[in-house]
């Protein structure tokens, strides 16, 4: 399914390209604003598209659409919600081969990893499908005399979403069913480096039932996600990105009365005690050191080796990083690589720079992805598995999120030295622990100071019934993703105190009457 427009100005290249348009109000709308921004396929190099970047009075009409929209919506009975949701479960799950296919070619990772990442957020759509229960209200019969007490939650309004370009498609989807569950209606902006699966969602939203209005595809740069921030109908912000910028997202949204959950950067260690089995460790890491690239914020990116199995482990990290295959995500032949290219020219240049930067602070290149090319893909935005050994925590590669392929080994001496590198940091989105000690995994779980621990699991990401969120400054605001924080997040609620007088009681003067004092229970 081809989702672009072609109509819309581009500064001269609409009639080579196609353009992307916005979704609103049911349909595609094309966009006036005349500026765009190019999507590239990254494994050529080539523009395969461009996206149009909204101006105000679409940011505008976009917010309108899903303010109408949720007037509907929240009028459907939780019944009729709930067969929407589901529809849209099976629609997803029969068609995802079709969406994986557009992220990888927007993004770039592998299909299979494409397909992983819808696989996870199905998982939150599954959750959704089962809301009833989350939005269920409490009833107490009879607190005062005569007097009952009830809560009911209900959804905030019109939502915000803003979405990263590392998983176009799971990112959403955290938030998206969810708060349509709940009875909101949701603009989403995605990133303007893979938009089209944002698009492809939404065709399958309306497919299932969902009125026109209730999910809005708002295209654009800096001044979409302002129109967001600032706007006086959107109730709350969820957002997942970089750090500087979830803190800015945070900041904003919460200045104009918002609610917020913006989820930041992260630098992931692995602690790895002397006791591990080596070789699960070793392929542990390079899963989640080098799966997509790099480019997910759970990516483990540092090792602390508990000497003495730094050498070992560096070596048996090395053999594998040799078999590792690099290519078009796609495949060619049917065959996948393991690994794709980087988002765009300028994040692979970034990448590159920051092993320039720990080379020049002492740390020794064992494998060195920089300057990378894949046969024919040439002009591909592609950097192979970097290990660095000697990384030295002064570095700015060792204290920044690099974001993709390159994973430092970082020697310690004790299991207490590790710790204290972890919690030392400013990000505390993911860590995790090898060992074949339960005590020190025990130990662990209790003293590191992040939101997300795995115990022998490199990739601690939660499911969806759990929350993900991070601590410290990969984690701002009031709430994190899914599970029961996001019901909670995307729902308000009300406490109603009520008392029906009988009117042969109120005949009697049993009830009623005037009295000034502050009331109480009896």
């Amino acid at each position: 399914m081809t989702i672009t427009d072609t109509s819309a100005a581009s500064t001269g290249t609409a009639s080579e390209v196609p353009v992307i348009a916005h979704w609103i109000d049911g349909a595609l709308r094309p966009s006036e604003s005349g500026r765009t921004a190019p999507v590239y396929n990254p494994a050529t190099g080539a523009v395969q598209a461009r996206v149009a970047l909204a101006d105000q009075a679409e940011i505008d009409e976009a917010i309108a659409s899903a303010d109408a929209g949720f007037r509907v919506w929240s009028g459907y009975s939780i019944a009729k919600r709930q067969s929407v949701m589901f529809a849209f479960r099976e629609i997803l799950n029969a068609r995802k081969r079709e969406l994986a296919e557009i992220i990888t070619a927007e993004h770039g990772k592998v299909v299979s990893d494409a397909m992983g990442e819808i696989l996870r957020g199905q998982e939150v759509v599954e959750l959704a499908t089962g809301f009833p229960h989350l939005i269920k209200g409490a009833f107490s019969e009879n607190a005062s005399s005569g007097i009952d007490v009830y809560s009911l939650k209900q959804p905030l309004g019109v939502v915000g979403v803003i979405s990263p370009f590392n998983f176009p498609v799971m990112v959403p989807l955290w938030f998206v069913p969810i708060a349509i569950a709940a009875g909101n209606a949701v603009v989403l902006k995605p990133s303007e480096k893979d938009p089209s699966a944002a698009l492809w969602m939404a065709k399958i939203w309306q497919e299932a039932g969902l009125p026109d209005g209730v999910f809005t595809v708002l295209q654009g740069d800096k001044l979409a996600v302002d129109g967001l921030l600032e706007s006086t109908v959107v109730q709350s912000i969820s957002f997942v990105g970089s750090t500087p910028i979830a803190q800015y997202i945070y900041e904003t949204a919460s200045k104009n009365g918002k609610r917020v959950q913006a989820l930041g950067g992260a630098k992931n260690h692995m602690l790895v005690l002397p006791d591990a089995d080596l070789d699960l460790v070793a392929d542990q890491a390079v899963n989640a050191g080098f799966g997509a690239a790099g480019e997910r914020c759970m990516a483990i990116s540092v090792v602390l080796a508990v000497e003495p199995v730094a050498d070992d482990l560096i070596a048996k990290i090395t053999d594998r990083i040799r078999s590792l295959k690099i290519g078009d995500g796609a495949g060619v032949d049917g065959v996948e690589p393991d690994m794709g290219p980087l988002i765009t020219d300028v994040h692979r240049d970034k990448v590159s720079s920051y092993v320039d930067i720990a080379e020049a602070d002492g740390a020794t290149i064992v494998v060195d992805g920089r300057g990378f090319t894949v046969d024919g893909h040439e002009e591909g935005f592609f950097f192979g598995p970097t290990l660095i050994d000697g990384l030295p925590t002064t570095s700015r590669a060792y204290t920044e999120e690099i974001f993709g392929p390159v994973l430092a080994v970082v020697r310690v001496d004790s299991y207490d030295e590790g710790l204290a590198l972890i919690n030392s940091g400013e990000f505390g989105n993911g860590t995790a622990i090898f060992t074949n000690d339960g005590g020190a995994a025990r130990r662990f779980q209790n003293e590191v100071q992040v939101g997300m621990i795995g115990i022998n699991v490199p990739i601690p990401v939660p499911v969806a019934y759990h929350s993900f969120g991070g601590w410290k400054k990969s984690l701002f605001g009031d709430a994190k993703a899914y599970g029961v924080h996001g019901f909670d997040f995307f729902t308000r609620e009300k406490a109603v105190t009520a008392r029906w007088i009988d009117p042969a009681a109120r005949n009697d003067g049993a009830q009623g009457g005037i009295n000034l004092g502050f009331p109480q229970n009896s």
